[in-house]
């Protein structure tokens, strides 16, 4: 017997879960009992992304239940054997029974007995550390660091989803202290980002102009990805990892233009339309960065490179006006290679964060800054 429910998205039938069946336990248990409830974390319903296809792998009712550390050291294990116990076996047709933590994929199951539930019951400080790296509601606030060794994909698991309750507010306070970056580390991103499409734009024609028809096309997606990790940063919002960031991408309000030429180079058989659609797409980006007021306009027009026959927009200007408006003299004197997700593309590196402050720290103790917090 499989699960019976209609499919909603996956925030709508957790909010319903906590509401119905979570919350009504808790206050019969332990009435008062300062918490939060949220659906964060992994997970393509976090992001809004979930379909009729993701009920197969990780998904259904489950929550993220946050206490004061006192509260989950006194309360926590009753509070998962409760749950367990009395949970009902299904909300809304989907059952809140998982498979056990030893099964390759947990999937939703129906069973008579315990529910093995996926309410996690945490600290909210420990638990945004093991997603971190770090605890944004300190009062430190978040540092330079922080930002620059945070992937966008982590980001997002934090500032997207929903909350469902929030008494004690230092959830809130997380999420919003990461609404977005800082407007100086902000132009260091969008200048390390410029950067990178300046280091390979002319070479859609060039390997093209040896024979290598292969290369130009991999060349060209490469630019292609690059500029849509560009104008998400334009949008203000957090690039997530492969699998949704052309879905991420295509939801901007003011992707369409560029999406439309970046579709055409990709599917042109001709090198010189390959890269005029790419030149194009940058330019309508340096339209978009000119519009926002970040830094003194620069001219998008697309022109060949060097002389050469291979149309660019010269991306390494917008790096140079970017540079030029940043006032703070720390992030000013940073080497530039943006954030961890800008120069390291390992998904199990990416996936640990205390190899991604790491790995900043040594790129910044490489170029002589100081690698502390």
């Amino acid at each position: 017997m499989g699960p019976t429910g209609t499919f909603m998205p996956g925030l709508e039938l957790c909010g319903r879960f906590y509401a119905e069946a979570v919350r009504p336990l808790l206050d019969a248990a332990h009435p008062g009992l300062p918490h939060a409830a949220a659906r964060i974390g992994g997970g393509s319903e976090v992001l809004g992304f979930d379909t009729e296809r993701s009920p197969d792998h990780e998904w259904g009712p489950q929550l993220q239940l946050f206490l004061a550390p006192e509260d989950l050291a006194r309360h926590g294990d009753a509070i998962r054997v409760l749950l367990s116990e009395r949970l009902p076996k299904e909300v809304h047709g989907w059952p809140t029974h998982f498979a056990p933590p030893g099964a390759r994929v947990r999937v939703m199951t129906p069973t008579t007995g315990p529910v093995d539930h996926r309410v996690e019951i945490a600290g909210t400080a420990a638990w945004l550390t093991g997603c971190l790296g770090f605890d944004p509601a300190t009062d430190g606030g978040v540092t330079l660091l922080d930002w620059l060794a945070t992937p966008g994909q982590r980001l997002l698991e934090v500032t997207a989803g929903a909350v469902y309750h929030d008494g004690p507010g230092r959830l809130t306070a997380a999420r919003a202290a990461l609404g977005w970056y800082p407007d100086d580390v902000w132009r260091h991103l969008l200048a390390s980002q410029w950067l990178r499409i300046a280091q390979e734009e002319a070479f859609v024609g060039r390997t093209a102009e040896v024979g290598d028809d292969l290369g130009s096309r991999v060349v060209a997606a490469r630019l292609a990805r690059e500029l849509m990790r560009l104008c998400l940063l334009l949008a203000r919002r957090y690039a997530p990892y492969s699998k949704w960031l052309g879905t991420a991408f295509a939801a901007l309000p003011d992707a369409a233009p560029v999406a439309e030429r970046l579709a055409a180079a990709l599917a042109a058989d001709s090198a010189a339309e390959r890269g005029q659609a790419l030149a194009a797409a940058s330019g309508l980006a340096g339209e978009w960065q000119n519009r926002l007021g970040l830094c003194a306009p620069v001219d998008p027009a697309v022109r060949p490179y060097f002389g050469r026959p291979f149309p660019v927009v010269d991306a390494g200007r917008f790096t140079a006006a970017l540079a030029s408006a940043v006032t703070d003299p720390e992030v000013a004197a940073l080497p530039r290679l943006g954030a961890v997700d800008q120069f390291v593309d390992s998904t199990d590196a990416l996936g640990d964060t205390g190899r991604c402050r790491a790995l900043v720290r040594a790129a910044l103790s490489r170029s002589g800054r100081p690698a502390g917090e």
